[in-house]
């Protein structure tokens, strides 16, 4: 499986938007696990079937979930190209986060040891 690993900017606002709420997350969590119907999913929040509905309907515009018919039941599936895809949004900018830090890191021992040497000067 070929993964597209770059995220458009609304891409990003979708993913984004869809994480930023605890039941959102539990459905992504359960639906990686396995996939269920969305009748199952609602029987474990203290919510509306229609309001669960709705959360399904956020993570299906991001595409972290994939949802299909099966009869009168809509079974949801997490995505795992999107998660892959959001995963190496976020360890890119742990790259660019870890190579500030190494850039400071040096900063540091360049100061230290300038430091260093003028006080055996002295």
């Amino acid at each position: 499986m070929v993964v597209r690993y770059q995220l458009s900017e609304a891409e990003i606002d979708r993913v984004f938007h869809a994480l930023a709420t605890p039941t959102r997350r539990d459905i992504l969590r359960r639906t990686i696990a396995e996939e269920q119907s969305v009748s199952a999913l609602a029987v474990d929040y203290d919510m509306s079937f229609a309001a669960v509905q709705k959360h399904v309907a956020v993570l299906e515009a991001a595409h972290l979930i994939i949802k299909r018919a099966e009869g009168r039941e809509r079974l949801v599936r997490a995505n795992p190209e999107m998660i892959a895809r959001a995963r190496a949004l976020l360890a890119h900018y742990e790259d660019l986060w870890r190579a500030r830090i190494a850039s400071l890191d040096d900063l540091l021992a360049d100061v230290s040891a300038g430091s260093a040497s003028r006080n055996e000067d002295n």
